[in-house]
């Protein structure tokens, strides 16, 4: 059974999601980011990290590249093209969608006050707004960016999107992004997952 440190409310969802969407058991240590718990796994203080018997791995990325490319599932062979663009789908999620996220939650409660800029919070929004436009314009046939065949960065984009709602982030209200974002909610796996989240919440 596979093994995840770290608070579902946080990327821990991402890893939560694929381990459902791959029907594997796992179970949750809810340690909380700089914790005495995460930091014995994770020097950063970073949540999540995997536990899969002696591999101890942070970074949810990494940890959803691993388990997708170790069960053949969710992830293109790597060294295809379809892999090529899998990944820079993936890189499109983490260097702009999250950027922005992440920049806006570290200038609004994780750093210390006089570390932050508020001012930097619409810059935050206005590039996530423009992620969005690259990624619509990026996307070609079928219900996720990589057509018919659902894969990691669907996972960090739909993660990003429920990130946004929090952090109150405009998101498209119709059109194809729009429609996107309704179909991953629409998973089995992602409503599976959502339920042990808002669980470990209440």
């Amino acid at each position: 059974m596979y093994k995840i440190v770290g608070f579902p409310q946080t990327r821990a969802m991402r890893v939560m999601w694929l381990l459902e969407e791959l029907g594997e058991q796992y179970e949750i240590d809810p340690a909380m980011p700089q914790s005495e718990t995460i930091c014995a796994v994770n020097p950063g203080g970073k949540v999540p990290v995997l536990i899969d018997d002696d591999l101890v791995l942070p970074e949810s990325v990494a940890i959803c590249t691993y388990l997708a490319d170790k069960h053949g599932k969710f992830t293109f062979p790597a060294g295809t093209k379809e892999r090529a663009l899998q990944d820079s789908f993936t890189q499109l999620a983490v260097d702009v969608l999250e950027g922005a996220l992440w920049t806006a939650a570290k200038n609004s409660f994780i750093h210390p006050k006089d570390l932050r800029v508020p001012e930097i919070k619409p810059v935050c929004k206005a590039e996530f707004t423009e992620g969005l436009r690259v990624l619509e314009e990026r996307m070609g046939e079928g219900p996720y960016v990589m057509g018919e065949t659902f894969t990691i960065p669907d996972i960090i984009i739909g993660h990003c999107g429920g990130w946004a709602v929090t952090a109150k982030f405009d998101l498209p209200k119709e059109g194809r992004i729009y429609d996107y974002f309704k179909t991953l909610r629409n998973r089995p796996a992602y409503k599976a997952m959502m339920a042990k989240v808002m669980a470990a919440a209440a």
